[in-house]
């Protein structure tokens, strides 16, 4: 989720951005991020660096190459306007949800909930939940036996979260 969330901004034209992350690239990644086999083996925040930049040069990239935890969230992603969650795991969704919302006065977290499998695309959708808190997902689809994440839904639902994110930035945070 999240390299594609960031390449989409990158694209759009998003000037500073935040990349954290604390694992490497493995061969089952990707059929659903951003990476090519010969990123299989290094870290992503070094892979996906490298290929935010070959999109927008100009872009000024800060890279925490680390676990983010309740701990450190509010100083990792410090001076973001918006904060874009993309973990796999519901607990790590929730701490960092709770952490930015409770630990900052004014930081929007954008975050994911729901696209595995191959529903409709049309099941993807954008919810404010809390006035710093929007959802994007279908709600209700979990990774897991049979089909888990494919390639497609997680692109269409990282759409929504880049999406949401720069409406945020521009003033138009209507759901």
């Amino acid at each position: 989720m999240g390299s594609h969330v960031a390449t989409a901004l990158a694209r759009t034209g998003v000037g500073r951005m935040v990349i954290a992350d604390f694992d490497t690239v493995d061969p089952t990644n990707l059929f659903r991020q951003c990476y090519v086999p010969s990123d299989v083996g290094r870290r992503k925040t070094e892979a996906l660096s490298e290929s935010l930049l070959r999109i927008e040069p100009d872009l000024d990239l800060e890279v925490f190459d680390g676990e983010v935890t309740e701990e450190n969230a509010c100083d990792v992603f410090s001076g973001c306007d918006v904060v874009c969650e993309c973990f796999d795991r519901p607990d790590m969704k929730a701490m960092l949800v709770e952490s930015i919302l409770s630990g900052t006065s004014g930081t929007v977290v954008v975050s994911c909930s729901g696209m595995a499998g191959f529903g409709s695309s049309n099941l993807i959708a954008t919810e404010r939940r809390m006035s710093r808190l929007y959802v994007c997902g279908d709600g209700f689809s979990e990774s897991g036996e049979g089909p888990g994440l494919t390639a497609a839904r997680v692109m269409v639902c990282a759409g929504h979260v880049a999406n949401m994110a720069v409406r945020i930035v521009l003033g138009d945070d209507k759901p």
